[in-house]
């Protein structure tokens, strides 16, 4: 067991090796990440560049300007930089699909990797909760608890700003209704790993359930995990999208892309760079994670052979 041990920490670095080759041999998976380091470089220097007043407080008598050298996106209906606010605004749309995919990634590996581990009636219980919840249609419901809830939660302060309440709402329901997909994933690679002889190994040796579990078998469900997280992260965007062009999301007072394209879809023949730009944002930012995940999950496969 123990040269066993030892030649799976000195063949850890090769796979490693071998992973990164296949993914940089996926030509849009490397696109797609310098495209995101490129958007995340774009909201965070933007920031720094730009005030968060020239989102947020209207100039009137700058209303409805086109691209110009003072503007370079123009200024909407309110007179506030679009550029600005789209900037700010990809603050916040990348920030609520990273915290949604994070709680969806936690909520999904603990219910599949218990549910597969265990077996049993704890299995049959946890499958029939998910099963249930797939039930449900994460539009209708996000719309439905963003409506209600998004005016009567508080503020939230962020770094030196107030984000409105309907941000945590937008989080928490994309995130418990979004995990059902990778539990179902992670199960099944536990069955066929629980089986194995080195579990089989560990548990003869009596080291506790919860220690086999969490540090020989899930380890070894990390790519799956790591491919359902990218795309994740796509879907909370374009459900935040959704959700806040059709008015019911966050709040129009702090910016995002998808409140964005709610107040420019009224203007789009006169101002069509209300919308143009925070669309055009949301598409590059969502194939771009797409990509990333694709190559991923060529590069983690263990039964892929290109490149090794």
């Amino acid at each position: 067991m123990a040269v066993n041990a030892l030649s799976l920490q000195a063949d850890a670095p090769k796979s490693e090796n071998r992973a990164w080759r296949r993914f940089r041999k996926h030509r849009m998976a490397m696109l797609g990440l310098l495209l995101l380091i490129g958007m995340i470089l774009f909201v965070v220097v933007g920031s720094i560049l730009m005030p968060y007043e020239r989102a947020t407080v209207p100039e009137v008598r700058n209303r409805l300007q086109a691209p110009s050298e003072t503007a370079f996106f123009g200024t909407d209906q309110l007179g506030q930089d679009v550029l600005a606010r789209a900037i700010y605004g990809g603050q916040l749309s990348l920030l609520i699909g990273t915290s949604a995919m994070l709680l969806s990634i936690l909520i999904g590996t603990f219910v599949g990797a218990v549910a597969g581990y265990y077996g049993g009636v704890i299995d049959n219980l946890l499958m029939r909760f998910t099963e249930a919840i797939m039930t449900i249609p994460r539009l209708f419901l996000l719309l439905v608890l963003a409506k209600y809830f998004g005016g009567r939660m508080p503020s939230i302060p962020f770094f030196g700003r107030e984000l409105s309440g309907g941000v945590l709402v937008v989080v928490i329901v994309i995130g418990v209704t979004s995990w059902t997909s990778l539990a179902r994933i992670v199960r099944a690679q536990i069955l066929s790993l629980k089986n194995m002889e080195f579990v089989t190994a560990a548990e003869s040796l009596g080291v506790p359930n919860r220690r086999i579990l969490l540090r020989h078998v899930l380890p070894n469900t990390l790519a799956s995990i790591i491919v359902s997280a990218t795309l994740g992260i796509a879907g909370a965007i374009l459900s935040e999208s959704y959700v806040s062009f059709l008015g019911l999301g966050v709040d129009a007072k702090t910016p995002t892309w998808g409140n964005m394209m709610q107040m420019g879809y009224r203007y789009i023949s006169t101002a069509p760079w209300m919308w143009l730009f925070p669309g055009v944002l949301i598409v590059i930012s969502v194939l771009c994670i797409n990509f990333i995940g694709d190559g991923l999950r060529d590069a983690l496969d263990p039964r892929s052979q290109k490149g090794s």
